[in-house]
């Protein structure tokens, strides 16, 4: 029942990412970017990957391929030229008020769903999971799916 469980979840997440790419022309964890700059505009890049729970690279690979279909735009703080602040331009602000909700994805809007103690029972269970599948790979969990939820 678990696995068939489990196949039922991934399977709806790559139908929900699969829609956005055929919909929007940008990935699902794009999209997940671009919904954290229409919500924050102004956005640093490592608080960009503090929401998403990604490593800043990752959110910079995404950022910088938003930036170069003119959806994001980058700017260099005034007082302090070290510091880049992420906008959505008005091409990006289209593409997402056309895109298929829930726009940050189906896993993650589905976990902000669950109370705590169902949040922390299901946290304990893929602990365990883990545990036994990859023991040593954590660092895997700070990537993206190639689908995204």
């Amino acid at each position: 029942m678990a696995l068939q469980n489990m196949r039922v979840v991934m399977r709806a997440a790559q139908r929900h990412s699969a829609q956005i790419e055929k919909q929007c022309g940008v990935s699902g964890a794009q999209l997940w970017v671009m919904q954290e700059l229409l919500e924050r505009p102004g956005l640093r890049m490592g608080e960009l990957a503090g929401k998403m729970s990604i490593h800043q690279t990752t959110a910079s690979n995404l950022v910088e391929a938003l930036v170069k279909k003119s959806y994001v735009r980058k700017a260099r703080d005034q007082p302090d030229q070290r510091v880049v602040t992420l906008t959505l331009t008005a091409e990006g602000q289209a593409v997402i008020a056309g895109a298929p909700q829930p726009a940050r994805g189906l896993l993650p809007s589905a976990l902000a769903q669950l109370d705590a103690a169902s949040l922390a029972h299901l946290n304990q269970g893929l602990s365990a999971l883990l545990a036994v599948v990859a023991p040593d790979d954590r660092q895997a969990g700070m990537q993206p799916f190639p689908f995204t939820m």
